[in-house]
Parts: structure tokens; C-alpha cells; sequence
């Protein structure tokens, strides 16, 4: 069934204030108020919010190293999220965690991960609590097509299908492992038929299409919730930045192939479908661009304004079994 033009347009708000806090995230780890790594999610903005549209309050996901669009789509406070971002003890991690480790579980936001394919055996626990809790809640995890070599990614798919968990695996497959095309590492054509080994549904959609992932993930999110286990679903994109952020030339991947996806941004393609609908007019489209920047800017400023934290704050949430 066709989405109305109410969730396309709040779909298309989700997208672009992922796009304009990375930008703004870029722009202060070049201007140097950013320390440590930073790898920004745009280009593939589509992928997170269509998936998380499909997601309750109480459902579960789990992210990877590139994971502030998630945070965004489940519902996080990008105040909270610029505050960590730089270090501040307002941040969700009180300014321990950085960009790589922001979690919200307040709205199901289980956390990020440095680690290549370590949300995987986490988000697997995330579905056998949603089984046990019994409310028909289900579990996402997003990973690259770099973290499909990982063996966290072959274990926990065949365990999730022995349990039949309630767990979407969502592979945010954007061709490259950092510089390494996935054709020179990736034995099988297509990732999702990696699915049929474990006894489970696969699907590959545009990534950069809200409306397929929505679609998609909507199907296979009412699979899990009737208890019928696990599905893979591929999302094919592209990220537009080097795979972390850096004043030194560092991505040496063929320059035609981001012009060629720039080409289906999917904020830009959403955004005519919105005009050519009278979904939403011109001006409309300038104010919530202007709304939204207020916001990310009310971010960076409640960052700048909060306090580093104290030497002593390092020995809290410190624990010991």
C-alpha cells in the first residue's frame, strides 16, 4: 500500500536532519572542535529512517561505527547527540563514548559500535528479550557489506533462525569496506542470498528509495512480530564521504562513481515527489530546511556551552563482576 503524503513528509524531515547534522558534524571535525573519528552517514539516509518508520517506541535496534542517521530515526535528541559528539558531559555517554558510541534506550536505541560486526551478537540478544517479553517487539541491526566476512555475522544468522527470533538483519551494503570494492572480497554476486543458508527470506531493495525500504521493511517487520523468525534485507547505496572524516586525502575510491549516486540522492528524488504531488510547495520545503538548521545549530551551541567532564568522572559507571 502506497504511503500518504503525511508519513512521506515526515519521512523526508527524518532525512534531511540526518543530512544537516552530518554536515554540520563534518564541518566542526574539519574545523578542528572535534576530536577522534567521525564517519557520517550521508548519502544513505533513506536506509535508516525507511527502516525505523516501520519501528514502535519499544522495539530495539543496534548500530555500527557509522551511526548517527540511526540514532536520528529511532528518536534521539541530537542535542544530547552533538554534546557527545563532542566530548561533553551532557552527551549521552557523558562525553566518554564519542561518535561511536551513542545509545538512547530510552527509544530503543541499544547503541553504536566501533567494533566491525559487534552489534550483530548484541542486537541477537535484543530479539530473545523481545521473544521472552512476548509483545510482538522485534530487533534491527545494521551492519556494512564489509561486516557480512565477520563469523558474528554467520553465527548469529543461524542462531536467530534455530530460534526464530524476531530480528531484521539490515545490511546497508554501499559497495566499498573502507577503499575495498566488495566485488574483489565477496564470493556471492548478492548479499542477501546469503539468507537461504540459514533458512530465511532475503530481499535487496534501492537503498536510496525510502519508500522501498519502507516497504520492505514493513513486510518483514509483520513476519517477525507473528513469530516467524528472522529475514536479511540488503540495501544498495552509496556514502558519499570517505569512509571517516580527515583533512588528508584518504578515500581513493573512482571519483565517477559519486557523481554518478549523487545523481539518486534520496533526499533530492523524495523531495521532487513531494513538489510534483503539491505535497508540500517551494517555500514550505525552505522552512523546514530553516527549522531544521535552527535545530542542528541549538545543537552545536548546547554542546559548546556544556562542560568537559572531570577527572574524577572517569572512575563512574565503572563496573565489576
Amino acid at each position: 500500500m502506497a504511503l500518504g503524503n503525511k508519513e512521506l513528509i515526515e519521512m523526508y524531515r527524518t532525512m534531511l536532519t540526518i543530512r544537516r547534522f552530518e554536515e554540520r558534524v563534518s564541518k566542526e571535525f574539519l574545523d578542528g572542535k572535534v576530536l577522534g573519528y567521525v564517519h557520517v552517514y550521508i548519502g544513505e539516509e533513506a536506509i535508516a529512517t525507511g527502516v525505523c518508520k516501520n519501528l514502535k517506541l519499544t522495539d530495539r535496534i543496534v548500530s555500527h561505527h557509522r551511526g548517527h542517521g540511526h540514532c536520528i530515526a529511532k528518536g534521539a535528541d541530537i542535542r544530547r547527540m552533538m554534546a557527545e559528539i563532542f566530548g561533553k558531559k551532557t552527551g549521552y555517554c557523558k562525553g566518554k563514548g564519542g561518535s561511536m558510541h551513542i545509545a538512547d534506550f530510552s527509544v530503543g536505541m541499544l547503541g553504536a559500535n566501533g567494533i566491525v560486526g559487534a552489534g550483530l551478537p548484541i542486537a541477537t540478544g535484543a530479539a530473545m528479550a523481545a521473544q521472552l517479553e512476548g509483545n510482538g517487539g522485534v530487533a534491527a541491526v545494521f551492519f556494512g557489506d564489509g561486516g557480512v566476512h565477520e563469523g558474528e555475522f554467520h553465527e548469529t544468522m543461524n542462531l536467530a533462525s534455530i530460534w526464530k527470533l524476531p530480528l531484521i538483519f539490515v545490511c546497508e551494503n554501499n559497495y566499498f569496506a573502507v577503499n575495498t570494492p566488495s566485488e574483489k572480497v565477496i564470493a556471492i554476486d548478492e548479499i542477501y542470498k546469503r539468507a537461504a543458508a540459514y533458512s530465511m527470506p532475503g530481499m535487496a531493495v534501492d537503498g536510496n528509495d525510502v519508500e522501498a525500504v519502507h516497504q520492505a521493511t514493513k513486510e518483514l517487520v509483520a513476519r517477525a512480530r507473528e513469530g516467524k523468525g528472522p529475514s536479511l534485507l540488503e540495501c544498495r547505496t552509496y556514502r558519499w564521504h570517505g569512509h571517516f572524516e580527515s583533512k588528508m586525502p584518504t578515500d581513493t575510491r573512482p571519483a565517477e562513481l559519486l557523481v554518478a549516486w549523487k545523481k539518486k540522492d534520496p533526499i533530492a528524488a523524495l523531495e521532487r515527489k513531494l513538489l510534483a504531488a503539491h505535497a508540500l510547495t517551494e517555500s514550505q520545503l525552505k522552512e523546514m530546511d530553516s527549522q531544521i538548521m535552527s535545530r542542528v545549530e541549538d545543537a552545536v551551541k548546547f554542546a559548546l556551552d556544556s562542560p568537559l567532564p572531570a577527572p574524577e568522572d572517569a572512575l563512574e559507571d565503572v563496573y565489576s563482576t
